[in-house]
């Protein structure tokens, strides 16, 4: 019999006309209220930053704007999904899309950030670091600069028992390569992993 997800997630939508609709998710049949209003006020919060970036980054009118989401993961008392955002100015050259993250520990009644994945005071920045400009190497990733670093507060996700580090448009690539996405498994790391937060949980095997 398969395990009820920890998080029931319905769609919404903020639209704007025909061209301008943002798609985000809800949570709803939490027993903690009180981390599912959490999760829900960082879900807007961040669904809106993303809004502000699109009509920041020009002048000129937005024409267009296509707003998703992607749950990446809900199991074992960890959320983690992905927003994007994508819009067009008026005489643009081409589109632009942001994508940012959440991951939540439910056991923990938190939001993490990256460095919340790991033991206090491990070096898993460079490890980090390492093995994606192994990935540029391996898989011939054309980037700006030599050697890519990843940041203490990268932007990533989790997916079963995979980490994704990534990297927005123009950060270390060209517009044409898209979003640059860097899939590490847990036990490349688990010798610096929390075994008490999300990566630890996603790493035991049953």
């Amino acid at each position: 019999m398969p395990k009820p997800l920890p998080v029931q997630v319905t769609p919404l939508t903020i639209s704007g006309g025909p061209e301008k609709n943002v798609v985000y998710p809800s949570v709803f049949g939490m027993r903690d209220q009180g981390m599912e209003a959490f999760i829900n006020q960082q879900i807007v919060y961040e669904t809106q930053q993303l809004i502000d970036m699109q009509a920041d980054e020009m002048s000129s009118p937005i024409i267009e704007m296509d707003g998703s989401f992607e749950i990446k993961n809900n199991q074992r008392n960890v959320l983690s999904l992905s927003l994007s955002n994508y819009a067009y100015h008026y005489q643009a050259a081409h589109g632009m899309t942001y994508i940012t993250s959440l991951t939540f520990d439910l056991e923990e009644r938190k939001r993490c950030s990256l460095s919340d994945l790991f033991r206090p005071g491990s070096n898993y920045v460079e490890r980090l670091t390492e093995l994606v400009n192994e990935q540029i190497e391996r898989r011939n990733i054309q980037t700006f600069g030599d050697p890519v670093e990843v940041q203490p507060d990268q932007d990533f996700y989790i997916a079963d028992k995979v980490l994704v580090l990534y990297f927005q448009l123009y950060d270390i690539t060209p517009y044409v390569f898209g979003f640059p996405m860097f899939p590490v498994s847990v036990y490349d790391i688990q010798d610096l992993i929390n075994e008490n937060g999300p990566l630890g949980r996603m790493a035991v095997n049953d």
